[in-house]
């Protein structure tokens, strides 16, 4: 029997072969996992449903997380189609690409609420909507990463929102605890994505990344996707409220001994 044979849930942000979430939905979906798929709008359709359709996905629809009710009409078909839940991956994050070079200082209002509205509320809408539909045992994943707990540059708003994104999911695992159902971050490491190449400079961010990572190299998809797995499985049962690094070691390095050559050159 494979591990997560008879568990069914959602990811909510696949948006191509490339990324974060695709590698956890690949590793769900060949441990035996129903998956459920959400695309935002047409143009992202053309990319998720054929990669849903891939997976034997018998829900695939539209959904922008910062409309209620279209986050509570994707929860009412699963509810209609698979009765009760397993897992929901929240993989979703967004901020004007002027937000994402120069100073932090320089962030509106309007590039702030946007951020924080679509990286970091929406989990707490997400979770709202589920709780009623998850199974006990169920699990929430949601994506992160350093930026949230320490300054990178030109991350800028996007960093802010995934602190809000981490301490809200810590709420969040208080909340449904009673329910049987755990929440649970990944801040995985730089990985080369769609959405990573809208921040400024990221190519140097990789080249970073190797000097300063224990391991000496880069996230994997599989890497991530196989944490996402563990979280999401019975394996995990007793974590809940966990910001989970997958990034090669990078978090626990304040300067690697390749970075101290170049610096007394």
């Amino acid at each position: 029997m494979k591990l997560m044979e008879g568990k069914r849930g959602v990811i909510f942000g696949v948006s191509n072969t490339h990324g974060i979430a695709y590698g956890i939905a690949k590793q769900l979906f060949e441990a035996g996992a129903e998956i459920a798929f959400t695309y935002a709008g047409e143009v992202m359709e053309k990319r998720v449903r054929p990669i849903a359709e891939g997976m034997n996905a018998k829900v695939i629809m539209s959904c922008d997380v910062t409309k209620e009710e279209e986050v509570k009409a994707v929860f009412a078909e699963l509810e209609k189609v698979y009765g009760k839940i397993d897992f929901v991956v929240h993989a979703v994050a967004f901020a004007n690409r002027e937000d994402l070079t120069g100073e932090f200082i320089n962030t509106s209002k309007a590039g702030w609420d946007l951020a924080m509205g679509v990286s970091a509320y929406s989990l707490v809408s997400l979770a709202r909507n589920a709780k009623p539909i998850m199974n006990e045992g169920g699990s929430i994943l949601a994506l992160t990463y350093l930026g949230g707990e320490k300054v990178v540059a030109n991350y800028n708003i996007m960093g802010v929102a995934k602190a809000a994104l981490e301490s809200s999911a810590r709420y969040l695992a208080e909340n449904l605890g009673k329910c049987g159902v755990r929440v649970n971050c990944i801040s995985a490491g730089a990985v080369k994505t769609l959405a990573a190449s809208g921040i400024d400079g990221f190519g140097k961010m990789l080249k970073a990344a190797v000097l300063k990572a224990p391991l000496k190299r880069n996230v994997t998809l599989e890497d991530v996707g196989k944490t996402g797995l563990y979280l999401l499985s019975d394996l995990s049962s007793g974590v809940t409220g966990e910001i989970i690094h997958v990034d090669c070691g990078c978090h626990c390095v304040y300067a690697s001994s390749e970075e101290m050559e170049l610096v007394t050159k």
